[in-house]
């Protein structure tokens, strides 16, 4: 079983550092230009039997520069966190904000952004996703082009204690290969 986790590549809101989970936004130039690169690197899968996307732009984007138009199925439970009203703003936009306070200081994940989704709202979302990748991939190779938050939730679930939140996050364009050995999603490798 091979499962490979991609993650798009930057976006304007990227750059930005502006919170963008399902604001569906395209790639930026300079994102384009950095797969591109990255792409020269020969660091990518070379096919899979089955490719999926969350199925915004920047993910079909992303798919489209690395593989060409390959048939692809969108799986949107893969899609990023619902920032809800926080969308397009920056931790500079929101800081003092009572509500964006109480979502950054929510360590159990039941306060939900306004407008948005909580921590464990996301959490049960991605795994419904991961459960569809993972279903898919006991019988082929499977490539997901999908977010930052999406892979690095992934990669804690699999690999507990590994690493922190932020140590699993790829950069825009990289991700993992992750391996089974006998039915177990056991070995990665970074991307």
């Amino acid at each position: 079983m091979k499962l490979h986790l991609i993650r798009h590549g930057k976006t304007l809101a990227n750059e930005k550092r502006l919170y963008c989970g399902h604001t569906d936004l395209p790639l930026s130039d300079n994102g384009i230009n950095e797969l591109l690169e990255i792409k020269k690197q020969c660091i990518y899968p070379l096919q899979a039997d089955l490719y999926f996307t969350s199925g915004l732009l920047r993910t079909a984007q992303t798919l489209d520069l690395l593989y060409g138009p390959v048939q692809s199925v969108a799986i949107p439970q893969l899609m990023e966190y619902s920032f809800g009203n926080f969308e397009m703003k920056s931790h500079d936009d929101l800081n003092g904000q009572a509500e964006y306070q109480n979502w950054i200081d929510d360590t159990a994940g039941h306060y939900a952004c306004p407008g948005g989704e909580s921590k464990q709202d996301f959490a049960r979302r991605v795994s419904t996703g991961l459960g569809i990748l993972l279903t898919s991939a006991q019988e082929a190779s499977v490539l997901a082009v999908c977010h930052g938050g999406v892979i690095t939730y992934i990669m804690q679930e699999l690999f507990p204690g590994k690493h922190n939140f932020y140590e699993w996050q790829p950069a825009p364009g990289r991700g993992y290969t992750l391996i089974s050995t006998p039915g177990e999603l056991n070995q990665y490798k970074k991307i």
